[in-house]
């Protein structure tokens, strides 16, 4: 309440408490009365006590994000993927080209995921592209490609999911992850209805997306009754341009501190350059990520889109075994 509010005031805000069904707690001081609504605040209208006359200000003690909030499951939660676990002892890298392309592109791209010791395998069928001209993918042919060279060796498939209309073939050819990209982390019908289906969802942090705003973008798959939520780091936008992104490891701390589901990175998209995936995979790692999504193609120089950042199926294993011994020194494994 404001300095030396009235009596009367107090107990205009009280009454207003009780009348959204919650219960009051008064501390007063020598100068200022606090009021606390003890109950389900998602009963009470912010707006409405903050005009009431007398109130300094309102604030929200218990966190939005009841679902994926660390709170509300103290203990970490493992996503499962077709037996493969996400957010445990191991560490998952998702590996795979940007794009799909040809059904010969996708069979040795998998071919190399599997050699490198990867357990799942990234590929877009759907691609958001910021020139309306640039390749967009081949769409549902893709998703048939993906397939084909992903089950040869039994490799769960990850890919992005732009568009309602397209859930329900999602769900026909059976995609393991559903990827929400970064463009998309606030499109919240995308999130109901991936929130109404049993699928593991990666939900991208958006460009400009801060911690909350991310964490209640999760909350709306979970209200849904989705609960398998990965989060991805993919770096954020600011005023430096030496690089596509700026990759916040800061976020994956912060992350593990404020929710209970997994946490992966994506240092492809952040850096922009294949030569500095390496090292940020390995800082995403040391500071704590549960997985990466990385980008690989058989032959980058080739590749349709992002060929800067991908990398080749020989650098993809040499990046493995340096993060393999990371993850040791942390108490993990690859």
């Amino acid at each position: 309440m404001q300095l030396h509010a009235t009596d009367e005031q107090v107990a205009s805000v009280v009454e207003h408490i009780r009348a959204s069904g919650l219960q009051e707690h008064v501390s007063r001081g020598s100068e200022l009365v606090i009021i606390g609504a003890i109950g389900d605040e998602n009963k009470l209208d912010v707006g409405r006590f903050e005009i009431l006359p007398g109130v300094e200000r309102v604030s929200r003690v218990t966190k939005q994000y009841k679902i994926v909030s660390r709170d509300s499951h103290p203990a970490g939660s493992v996503v499962k993927v077709r037996g493969i676990g996400i957010g445990g002892p191991q560490i998952q890298v998702i590996a795979g080209p940007c794009s799909v392309e040809t059904q010969e592109q996708m069979d040795i791209a998998a071919d190399a995921v599997a050699a490198a010791g990867c357990r799942l395998m990234r590929g877009g069928a759907f691609k958001p592209r910021t020139s309306p001209y640039a390749f967009q993918g081949l769409g549902v042919t893709g998703l048939e490609y993906f397939q084909a060279a992903a089950r040869r060796h039994k490799l769960p498939i990850v890919t992005e999911l732009m568009d309602i209309r397209m859930l329900d073939t999602f769900m026909e050819y059976d995609v393991d992850v559903i990827q929400i990209g970064a463009r998309n982390m606030q499109n919240f019908d995308l999130l109901k209805e991936v929130g109404r289906v049993n699928k593991p969802v990666i939900l991208k942090r958006g460009l400009s997306g801060t911690i909350s705003e991310w964490l209640m973008a999760a909350e709306y798959i979970a209200a849904g009754g989705n609960h398998n939520i990965i989060f991805c780091e993919r770096g954020i936008r600011t005023f430096e341009t030496a690089y596509r992104n700026v990759l916040d490891v800061t976020a994956i701390p912060v992350l593990k501190r404020e929710t209970h589901l997994p946490v992966i990175v994506d240092p492809s998209h952040a850096g922009g350059k294949a030569w500095m995936v390496p090292a940020l995979a390995q800082a995403a790692i040391a500071a704590g990520a549960d997985g990466l999504l990385v980008e690989m193609h058989p032959n980058p120089c080739d590749a349709w889109c992002d060929a800067d950042q991908a990398l080749s199926p020989e650098e993809l294993k040499k990046l493995m075994g340096t993060l393999g011994a990371i993850a040791t020194a942390i108490g993990r494994s690859i």
